[in-house]
């Protein structure tokens, strides 16, 4: 991804094809993403929704352009549609969120004031007290839970979303939604959704992309 000076779009994509198993997935795809809105991208299975987003992320080869104009230092945060845990690694949620949140490695303790960070983190969404619990034990709604503050500290200027509501119950649901609502202007969010409510209640834009070899 490379860096351009400001504009209107945060994000703009032109020409893309996609060729993860040598097969076209994606073939001649532009997208523009406007800055401070959130863009729904949405379509079946198999269409090249979450590979998009790899090529975005710079994880997955792709032909074409992509263009990213950072307003200040670009920090890109990820919340992915499945992430794997290491149920032999005694890792616990706190342990997990102060790896990027303080200088000291974690394996000779979290300081006092990451841990209060942290306290207030889970408190936001609705995990308050969990900061010593495992996180191989998380139900898949609470580790998306976890992921998800994770990823909204500090306010990242374009949060990417695969598929955030899967595993959250429907309070959790509106939580996120009220958040991205609230955050809107000075965040941009690019997310994957086969919910067609959130879709209707936080998207200003839609992207369709019709299925494996579509044009969009």
């Amino acid at each position: 991804m490379s860096r351009e000076l400001d504009g209107s779009q945060l994000l703009e994509i032109s020409g893309l094809t996609l060729r993860p198993a040598h097969e076209p997935l994606l073939e001649n795809f532009s997208l523009s993403v406007q800055r401070g809105t959130v863009h729904a991208i949405i379509g079946p299975n198999g269409a090249g929704k979450t590979t998009l987003l790899s090529a975005i992320l710079g994880l997955t080869p792709f032909e074409g352009r992509i263009v990213a104009h950072w307003q200040a230092r670009g920090r890109i945060a990820y919340v992915p549609q499945q992430f794997q845990v290491d149920r032999t690694l005694p890792v616990t949620v706190a342990d997990f969120l102060a790896l990027t949140r303080q200088a000291r490695p974690v394996c000779l303790g979290i300081a006092r004031g990451t841990l209060e960070r942290i306290s207030r983190l889970l408190d936001r969404v609705g995990l308050r007290g969990c900061e010593h619990r495992p996180l191989a034990v998380l139900s898949g709604g609470e580790l998306r839970r976890v992921l998800l503050a994770n990823a909204l500290d500090p306010i990242p200027e374009l949060l990417i979303l695969d598929e955030p509501l899967g595993g959250l119950d429907e309070a959790a649901a509106r939580w996120l939604d009220d958040t991205l609502l609230s955050l809107k202007g000075g965040m941009t969010v690019l997310l994957v959704s086969h919910d067609s409510d959130q879709v209707r209640r936080i998207a200003d834009r839609v992207t369709t992309i019709g299925g494996p070899g579509a044009t969009a």
